[in-house]
């Protein structure tokens, strides 16, 4: 098995929210028993995307020996998840603005895992 970057969760510090199975495009991860859990590690490319949204900070990316990523199951999840997408809506913590409006980032703000929208970002950044 290759070496390369993948998600790692730790549980004892994981609550069980599912904050970090939105932004895992690819739908490496699941929630089972009430935590977090990278199901196929297959599925995840090791972006992180989902760190920021973790108000526990139990996810990390570590180098470690993993099967390689596989684009063609993550494609596959990906459209099942744009065809069934009745998610949550998210939004903006600054200015309201949801996910079908805007384009938004994961964010922490103030010690906790939020969504800011592409107009707001810089503000959040700049002050």
């Amino acid at each position: 098995m290759p070496l390369r970057s993948i998600v790692h969760i730790d549980e004892e510090l994981c609550n069980g929210c599912g904050l970090c199975v939105t932004p895992c495009a690819e739908g490496a991860i699941e929630i089972v028993d009430g935590k977090a859990k990278v199901m196929k590690e297959e599925l995840c490319d090791g972006a992180g995307f989902c760190l920021a949204v973790c108000p526990e900070g139990a996810l990390t990316v570590e180098k470690r020996e993993a099967p390689e990523f596989d684009e063609d199951a993550a494609a596959e999840k990906v459209a099942e998840k744009l065809a069934a997408h009745v998610a949550i809506k998210q939004h903006c913590f600054n200015c309201g603005r949801s996910e079908m409006d805007a384009v938004l980032f994961p964010a922490r703000n103030k010690g906790e895992s939020t969504w800011v929208c592409v107009k707001c970002l810089p503000a959040l950044i700049h002050g």
